[in-house]
Formats: structure tokens, sequence, C-alpha cells
């Protein structure tokens, strides 16, 4: 084969190209492949921060509702002890309001029967009174019978 102008000219031109490709076309594509390189690496990164952070998040989130869960236990342990104070001074109360009612039954039985025991000495004093008239009226004496019944009855 022979080597003519045309192979020197096609190399010259070709080894032309190529400084030119590589002196101004090569370095803004090997700049760009290293932007989108240390892009990508950026969002690999972002990536895993943020899956870093999820867990974190759901740990987080996870002890969260466990605190809510003990909150709500103690608040329903505190309402059932609340009623259960409520229903002890229910019970408490209703106590002190029936032995007040016994206490005033007892107050109303006792007046009765303090009534029912004047009402007695009355009519045991008529009783002697009539019996004791019964008597005068078989006997002279009817002042001096009365003064004596009067005491008798008094003192009855």
């Amino acid at each position: 084969m022979d080597i003519n102008a045309t192979i020197i000219g096609q190399f010259l031109t070709f080894a032309i190209l190529v400084w030119f490709t590589m002196k101004y076309v090569w370095p803004p594509v090997i700049k760009t492949l290293h932007d989108r390189e240390k892009k990508i690496a950026a969002g690999l990164d972002a990536a895993e921060r943020s899956k870093r952070e999820l867990e974190m998040a759901e740990h987080k989130a996870m002890s969260i509702i466990r605190e809510a869960k003990q909150q709500a236990t103690q608040i329903i342990e505190q309402a059932n002890l609340h009623s259960s104070q409520l229903v002890e001074e229910a019970k408490t109360q209703a106590r002190q309001e029936g032995q007040r009612i016994v206490e005033m039954a007892q107050g109303d039985i006792d007046r009765e029967v303090a009534q029912a025991k004047e009402a007695l000495k009355t009519q045991l004093a008529k009783l002697a009174i009539t019996g004791a008239e019964k008597i005068i009226q078989r006997n002279l004496d009817v002042s001096a019978h009365n003064d004596l019944l009067t005491q008798l009855a008094a003192e009855i």
C-alpha cells in the first residue's frame, strides 16, 4: 500500500479533529459527567439520609404511640379510682342521711311516747278524780277530798 497525500491529509485532519475534540469538546463533556456523578452521589446520600430519618421517625412515632397508650391507661385507672371514690362518698352520704333519718324518727317516737304518757297521766287523773268524786259524794267533806285528789293528780 502506498502512502499518499490523501492518507496524510486524512491523518492530519483526524489528528486536528482529535486535538480539537480533546482541547475544546472533551473537557465540558467530562465536566458534565463529573457534575452528573456528583448530583447522583448527592441524591444517593440524600436518599440514605431520608431512609435513616424515616426509620428514626418511625421509632419516634412508635414511642409516642407507646406513651399515648400508657397515658390512656393511666387516665382510665384514674377515672376508675375517681368513680370508686365517688361511689364510696355516695355510700357514706347515704349512710349519714339514713342515720339522720333514724335519729329524727327516734326523736319523733320519743315525743309521741312522751305525749302518750302525758295523755295517760291526764286520763288516770280524770279517772282518779271521778273515783274520788264518787267517794266524796258518799262522804260529807268534799273540799278536803278535792284538795287531796288534786295533790294526788299532780304527783302522778
